[in-house]
Order: structure tokens, then sequence, then C-alpha cells
């Protein structure tokens, strides 16, 4: 399965893709998209939108894993990246390619072990499990990565191979 990350935002939105196959994940691509500053938000909106449209053509994701929104202190640039998380929204459920949200905690706990992990952490652990000689660059790539990854995980687990087992704890 090919599954495209996405860290929202409104200046750089980072982007991740992966291939999970069996439990194996391999590095495909990751970068960000970018909008000028100083740029009304309307036409960054549309860039977002646009660029969004062609990564999805130019990588044909059969799923893309998306950030939850999580407001800290700053609410002025929180609305601005809801702004840009739901013009992301959008470009994915037009595309027809499932989305699925993931917290910042999930994500963590997905791929370091540990909910409330530090950045560097998170970028380290994504080297390590996609094989990278470097770690990924820019941060906002890394986090796109690692929601792919772990998108990756939940599918594998076995509620999502829609198989008709009793509920257990083992």
């Amino acid at each position: 399965m090919r599954i495209l990350g996405i860290d929202p935002g409104i200046g750089t939105v980072g982007f991740g893709v992966i291939d999970a196959v069996r439990g194996q994940n391999t590095y495909v691509a990751c970068g960000a998209v970018t909008t000028p500053p100083n740029t009304a938000l309307s036409p960054r909106l549309d860039m977002i939108y646009n660029d969004l449209n062609e990564l999805i053509v130019t990588f044909s994701p059969q799923a893309i894993a998306v950030e939850e929104l999580f407001f800290s202190k700053n609410i002025t640039t929180g609305i601005a990246v809801a702004h840009g998380r739901g013009v992301i929204l959008l470009s994915a459920y037009r595309s027809g390619v499932p989305v699925f949200e993931y917290t910042p905690m999930q994500v963590k706990q997905a791929v370091v072990g540990y909910g409330s992990a530090k950045k560097h952490q998170v970028i380290y652990m994504v080297q390590r499990l996609l094989n990278m000689k470097t770690p990924p660059k820019p941060d906002d790539a890394a986090d796109a990565l690692a929601l792919a990854i772990c998108h990756a995980r939940s599918m594998t687990s076995l509620l999502a191979e829609g198989e008709d087992r009793e509920c257990s704890t083992i």
C-alpha cells in the first residue's frame, strides 16, 4: 500500500510517501510544499490545493494520513493552519483517496513508542525505520513520514485486516 503522509501548515506543508507491504515500510519520497510569506491567505490556500493535487497524481497513494490539529499557545497560527488543513482534506476527498487522521500523540506512540517523544526522537526513528542514510529534511517532511508510518502500523492490526476473530487480550 502506498501511503502519503501530510503534516498540515500554511507556510510549509510537509509530505512523505512510503510503500507499506507486509509490515515492511520503504521510503519513496519526502519534501515540503511552501507558500510565500506576506501573501494573502486565499492565494496560499490555492497553491496548497494545487500542489497537493499534483502530489496525489504523481505518487498515486492508496491512503492519505493527515495530522489532526493541536492548538497550543498561538491561536492565530492555529487558525491559519486549520485553513490549510481544510484545503488538504478537500483535495484528498475529491481525489477519492481514503483519508485517515492521527493526533500527534498517536504518531509519536506508533513511531517512537512514547506518546510524549521529542521531535529529535521522532526524526531519528523515522530515519532508522525507513533505512535512510540521513535524517529527512525539513522537519515537516519528517513529521509527514512519521504520519505515514503511523498509518502503516495501524493498518496491520488484526482489526484492520478484517479477520473474524473474537476480541482477545493476546
